[in-house]
């Protein structure tokens, strides 16, 4: 695949963590930081949707959504909207176990027929680590004018592609919403 440009979607009100779930502190670093150290192994071109100043410490590119208030959906439009190449790595900002590995992985079994790739395990599809072709603009653009923001419903009108994993490396995958989950994850690796 020619160049891919990486974008975090820092965004959200994050209820159940009670704070910028992007720099929850995990091992003594931010969620952040730990999803940068996968990336930049493959890319440098990084750039982060937000709207909040606490990011402004990482030296990339922040771009704020161009239609607030419509969840993931509203981030990757954002995303799309702001790139200069056609497939773009899309990641959520609360998957601090994510590893150079999987997104490369992600990258190379990646078809460029498809307009989107993710990862899925037998019991759950992870579409906020996923490749997305610019091309899907239009499509998501008009979900938005809809007010029909599940991400699913998304995946189910695009052509796509689903790259199955083991639920023992779906759990690199996760994302922690709330203090327990947090909790539960220091629990297991410890």
């Amino acid at each position: 695949m020619e160049t891919l440009t990486v974008f975090i979607l820092c965004g959200g009100e994050s209820s159940r963590m009670q704070s910028e779930k992007g720099l929850v502190l995990f091992q003594h670093k931010p969620f952040i930081e730990h999803i940068i150290q996968a990336i930049l192994p493959i890319t440098d071109q990084i750039k982060l949707i937000t709207t909040s100043r606490e990011y402004d410490y990482l030296p990339y590119p922040k771009i704020p959504d161009i239609i607030t208030d419509k969840g993931p959906l509203g981030g990757i439009y954002t995303a799309l909207t702001n790139t200069e190449t056609e497939f773009n790595l899309i990641l959520s900002c609360d998957i601090p176990l994510i590893s150079t590995e999987l997104l490369l992985e992600l990258i190379s079994k990646h078809n460029q027929e498809a307009e989107i790739t993710v990862f899925a395990s037998e019991t759950r599809m992870h579409p906020l680590i996923g490749i997305y072709s610019k091309n899907v603009l239009p499509v998501i653009k008009k979900a938005i004018d809809n007010d029909d923001l599940k991400m699913m419903n998304l995946l189910a009108t695009i052509p796509h592609q689903i790259i199955k994993i083991e639920e023992s490396e779906s759990f690199h995958l996760n994302n922690i919403n709330s203090a327990d989950e947090l909790d539960d994850l220091n629990i297991n690796l410890s």
